[in-house]
């Protein structure tokens, strides 16, 4: 097995575009932003993409990427793998899909728990609604971006470009600042920072489409994504200053509409259990949840 580098996005693009995946987890995006912290490696055999992360506890085997009818000879190399890698570790397979776990679940030779994971489930919405914020449901969305508009009538939209970069670091900087400070226990505020300014230094390679919000010059939100699959657009960030009443509601309407209108939805992926976090996605009205479940041998 090999770690995870920029050269290799060609063929996780591969194994992910052969298929309609809506689980957010499985873009090469995901993956080389959290290498370095779920300790990632990976190896291609017999065509399938095998993913594996651990931790001090566990030693995880996330969904193999391959034809359907090679899932059972997967498990049971996946297994194997485990058995030869995990020492003292818990095994567990993570943030697999349903289409995945009913193939755990008829495994023949070992009986798996299989759980859902609420606080991993990712929120889709339609692309249309987040453009257009139109009826009661979106009242409260609809004041947030108007008073932006009205309150801020010279801020302006543009795509992140390598020229906008800089001042997005500033933003994204300025904004770990604050939460390292209210969260100073927090490891992931770290990570997520780091992990965000190396998407930067490769933001080309790694195909993306990005916004960004100028208030007198300056940065004040930016967001990025990628398309998922065949009528999905994946929201990876979204930063904001948070001081600049209606900044969250203009950057996220005005991401979808210039660059996913094309798009039928927008998978904003999951809250990770934070209750803020979920009631504000849970806000912009989901049309779907997208499953993930986590499986141990029973």
């Amino acid at each position: 097995m090999q770690k995870l580098t920029c050269t290799d996005k060609p063929t996780f693009d591969a194994f992910f575009g052969s298929r309609y995946c809506e689980n957010a987890e499985y873009t090469f995006t995901n993956l080389f932003m959290w290498r370095e912290m779920l300790n990632l490696r990976w190896a291609v055999e017999d065509d399938v993409l095998y993913i594996f992360s651990s931790n001090e506890e566990i030693f995880a085997a996330w969904q193999p990427i391959g034809e359907q009818d090679k899932m059972q000879d997967a498990i049971t190399k996946i297994l194997r793998v485990a058995d030869e890698m995990r020492g003292d570790k818990k095994f567990m397979f993570v943030v697999v899909e349903k289409i995945f776990a009913d193939e755990l679940a008829r495994y023949p030779h070992a009986k798996f728990n299989i759980t859902a994971e609420r606080d991993n489930f990712d929120y889709v919405y339609l692309a249309q609604d987040l453009i257009n914020l139109s009826g009661r449901k979106f009242h409260g969305k609809k004041n947030h971006l108007n008073a932006f508009r009205k309150e801020y009538p010279d801020a302006r939209y543009v795509p992140i470009t390598e020229e906008i970069i800089p001042q997005c670091r500033e933003e994204l900087n300025a904004w770990s600042a604050v939460h390292k400070r209210a969260n100073p226990d927090d490891p992931f505020i770290g990570y997520e920072q780091a992990a965000i300014h190396e998407i930067f230094d490769h933001f080309d390679r790694f195909k993306l489409k990005g916004g960004a919000i100028l208030l007198d010059g300056k940065v004040v939100a930016f967001t990025f994504g990628e398309r998922l699959n065949s009528d999905t657009a994946v929201i990876h960030v979204e930063k904001a200053d948070p001081s600049v009443r209606g900044i969250y509601a203009a950057i996220n309407q005005n991401f979808v509409t210039r660059e996913w209108s094309d798009m039928t939805y927008i998978n904003r992926e999951e809250d990770m259990g934070i209750d803020g976090l979920r009631q504000a996605k849970e806000s912009y009205r989901p049309i779907k949840l997208i499953e993930k479940f986590n499986a141990t041998l029973a």
